[in-house]
């Protein structure tokens, strides 16, 4: 009897919690859409204080290096407590509304749950990312992000002697990769276009530089300094690719494609893997990411699960996706959970190029033009349809071997592109 009245009243403790904490405000912070995502910049509310918002809608739109991104609202109540304008580059993880109910308050403590209460040095930081207001440089405590911290220990560098970028001074991984000393000169060419720009070089040059292509161009650098690549080419007749776009002029060569190399995925694991953590961590799903050209960057949309989809449906996501992101609306998932990425110039006429590998993906595939070209077929001249195909691979989660068998198989598959297709 005594057990059961003890279950009862821990019962009634759960409900009672269950009930607070269904009636507390709900934070809406800045996303992580992304693992080395440091900060995101807040373009708009679509959603005015005091306004009433429902779960799904859309809230605001940011934009991360990959993308501009529109999030939705995380729940239901009214929008309050904005505490970043629109403009501001504001830490991943920090809170910049609230959404309560009718009669309840904005909470008092506004420090971030994931970081817990910040030093004074920090929060006058962060403040000053978010509205924009200088702050004097903290004296006692180094702002640095994890990964950066990291980065500096691995690397046995003082963090006495690096100018951090980011908001209020924070020290990023760049500033560890890059070497931004205190007072070294420029270390990357979007540093020595700023540096120009400021010692009086024409300011139009490089001054609206989205937050998209500069952190892309950034992500480039700091992937080809630190990720050991190797290249593989491989030339493939596609008589047989160009056969199937005439029967299926609904699917491009890039939906086939996709379809293709996931398959190819799925025989090739390793290929499919990330770098991660000073290890090779194995990815259950098959999301291939399709290199999008918008206005002034490229940006990666993301076909979940391609293995498993068929070709309608890959056609139908990858135009969703283009769409959206030359519209600038792509949401979170449509940019989250990429294992490997496939960039297609042919369309450009570009005969064949190499890529550079988005970490922590193990691979990258570039795609050229197809055009006529002179070959040996049975020990005799004759004009084929030619596709260059070159895989780039990070050496330490793929060898040479791994990644010469993967190409040879997805050549097989592409020489023979109905066979096996999913309907």
């Amino acid at each position: 009897m005594a057990n059961l009245q003890s279950v009862a009243n821990l019962q009634s403790i759960c409900n009672l919690q269950s009930a607070i904490c269904n009636v507390m405000p709900l934070s809406v912070v800045m996303p992580a859409l992304e693992m080395a995502q440091e900060t995101g910049k807040l373009l708009a509310w679509r959603k005015r204080e005091g306004e009433r918002v429902t779960k799904g809608e859309p809230l605001l739109e940011i934009e991360t290096d990959k993308a501009i991104v529109e999030i939705e609202a995380p729940g239901d109540g009214v929008l309050a407590g904005i505490r970043a304008r629109e403009g501001a580059v504001v830490p991943v993880g920090q809170t910049i509304a609230w959404l309560v109910q009718p009669g309840e308050a904005v909470p008092a403590d506004h420090a971030p749950a994931q970081t817990g209460r910040r030093s004074g040095a920090e929060s006058a930081a962060t403040a000053s990312a978010i509205t924009g207001a200088p702050v004097a440089p903290a004296t006692t405590d180094i702002k640095i992000s994890p990964k950066a911290r990291r980065l500096a220990r691995e690397r046995g560098i003082d963090l006495a002697t690096i100018t951090g970028s980011g908001p209020g001074g924070e020290i990023l991984a760049n500033d560890i990769l890059t070497g931004r000393t205190h007072g070294s000169a420029p270390t990357s060419g979007l540093e020595v276009a700023q540096a120009r720009v400021g010692a009086g070089a024409d300011p139009r040059v490089g001054a609206s530089t989205s937050t998209a292509a500069r952190v892309m161009a950034e992500r480039t650098t700091q992937s080809w300094i630190t990720v050991p690549h190797f290249f593989l080419t491989r030339d493939i007749d596609a008589t047989a690719l160009i056969g199937a776009r005439e029967r299926s002029p609904d699917v491009t060569h890039t939906d086939r494609l996709v379809a293709l190399t996931a398959r190819a995925l799925k025989k090739h694991p390793q290929v499919n893997a990330s770098w991660v953590e000073g290890g090779v961590r194995p990815n259950a799903d098959i999301n291939v990411a399709i290199a999008i050209a918008v206005s002034d960057a490229v940006v990666t949309g993301v076909i979940h699960r391609a293995d498993t989809a068929a070709l309608t449906d890959i056609a139908a996501r990858r135009k969703e996706l283009t769409a959206r992101a030359r519209a600038g609306k792509l949401h979170p998932s449509d940019i989250s959970g990429a294992t490997f990425t496939i960039s297609n110039l042919g369309m450009y006429h570009v005969d064949a190029f190499t890529a550079i590998i988005v970490p922590p993906q193990a691979a990258i595939l570039a795609v050229g033009a197809i055009a006529d070209r002179a070959v040996a077929v049975d020990g005799k001249p004759a004009v084929r349809p030619m596709l260059t195909l070159t895989l780039s691979c990070d050496h330490r989660a793929i060898d040479g071997a791994r990644g010469a068998a993967f190409l040879n198989d997805l050549a097989e598959a592409i020489r023979a592109p109905e066979v096996g297709a999913n309907p």
